[in-house]
């Protein structure tokens, strides 16, 4: 039952219990979590109070009465080493989605589970992308995990299927299902699915053995955008279900990124109505990085105390690329222009190079709008 290891079984089957009664979604649970102050204490209420709480006559008929063959499916399901159900009390799960208007009271998570509290960027779109959308999909979602970013993505068919297959290649992703944890879909994932398990995670708010039905998926979309710090669409008509994912992230104070594409290609106008509509356009995984920079120093900031201990040496963090630039830096303050001469690099690619190195901690800004290396980088 790990890491529900602060409660009972007992206690962790009533949240089970509660959140799988007909009628009550996510905001009926945290009102009534806040009313009665536990599920245990809701399945515990008489009829007539949980009729004064607000609930219809069925949904007061279905938490006296629960389910207990899906409770135990539930429960025996998370038995496995890699299976694991928080409910919002968990401290391992996800304060970014906790603060969602409608945080799922449970999370069934298969694989590495802390990768849900690490930085998340969502990349979605088209399931019958262009061989371009595939192209600048694979792209970006490769360049983005490779600089330590878990891309999140819906395990559909075409842009979200690319976008994982991508992490995988060089970091890690997180598959966000429409189904219960114990289901593939589409089954053509299921390989990747194995994978993901293996070396990211697979996170569904749905218990195990429920299908692909078509009210899910619309709701699996908050999930997505939830966890991230922002969502790229990469490739999307103007009805694709990704604008549901991008619409949701701005509900969310989410940032939001969009790819632009030909005038006359019907999967470019989704994406050219999101920058219209206030989506910052983007064409390099370097701008991604400039426009998350904030979010990304605040949550290192809010880490770095409990992670300290745990930090490899910074020398060895470091591609080759950027030891390089180490070494074109000297050991006193440098201005970009300075260093773009040393180099022969661009001033984008040393801007963006500085930037993901000062938020990794081996370098540090300076009066004058210099650089210098940090202590540890000798």
């Amino acid at each position: 039952m790990e890491p529900h290891s602060e409660g009972s079984e007992t206690e962790l089957s009533d949240w089970i219990a509660l959140s799988q009664a007909p009628g009550i979604g996510p905001r009926t649970f945290a009102r009534l979590l806040e009313h009665f102050g536990s599920p245990a204490a809701v399945l515990r209420a008489p009829a007539s109070r949980l009729a004064d709480a607000g609930l219809k006559p069925a949904a007061v008929a279905a938490i006296g009465a629960p389910d207990q063959d899906a409770i135990e499916a539930s429960l025996r399901w998370a038995e496995r080493t890699d299976a694991y159900v928080l409910t919002l009390a968990d401290a391992a799960y996800p304060p970014a989605l906790r603060e969602i208007p409608d945080p799922p009271p449970l999370l069934y998570v298969r694989g590495d589970l802390s990768l849900l509290t690490e930085p998340q960027l969502a990349i979605v779109g088209s399931r019958n992308p262009t061989p371009g959308g595939r192209e600048i999909t694979r792209e970006l979602a490769r360049a983005l995990a490779a600089y330590g970013l878990v891309i999140t993505s819906g395990m559909a068919t075409g842009i979200d299927g690319i976008a994982h297959e991508a992490a995988l290649e060089v970091g890690r992703t997180v598959a966000v299902l429409g189904t219960g944890p114990d289901l593939v879909y589409p089954a053509a994932h299921r390989e990747l699915a194995h994978r993901i398990v293996e070396s990211g995670a697979l996170v569904s708010e749905l218990p195990p053995g429920q299908g692909p039905l078509p009210q899910n998926f619309p709701r699996r979309n908050r999930i997505i955008s939830g966890l991230c710090l922002g969502v790229l669409v990469t490739e999307a008509a103007l009805k694709s279900g990704s604008l549901i994912t991008a619409r949701m992230a701005l509900e969310q104070g989410r940032e939001v990124f969009a790819v632009p594409g030909s005038i006359r290609s019907p999967l470019a106008q989704g994406c050219h109505s999101l920058i219209r509509d206030g989506a910052k356009l983007i064409q390099s995984p370097d701008e991604i990085l400039t426009e998350l920079a904030p979010q990304l120093k605040a949550l290192i900031a809010a880490d770095a105390g409990a992670a300290a201990s745990q930090i490899r040496p910074l020398e060895a963090a470091l591609d080759e690329g950027q030891k390089a630039l180490l070494d074109a830096m000297g050991f006193d303050p440098v201005a970009p222009d300075e260093l773009i001469a040393r180099t022969g690099l661009t001033a984008d690619r040393i801007s963006s190079m500085l930037l993901l190195m000062e938020i990794e901690g081996h370098v540090s800004s300076v009066p004058g709008g210099r650089y210098c290396r940090m202590r540890g980088d000798r």
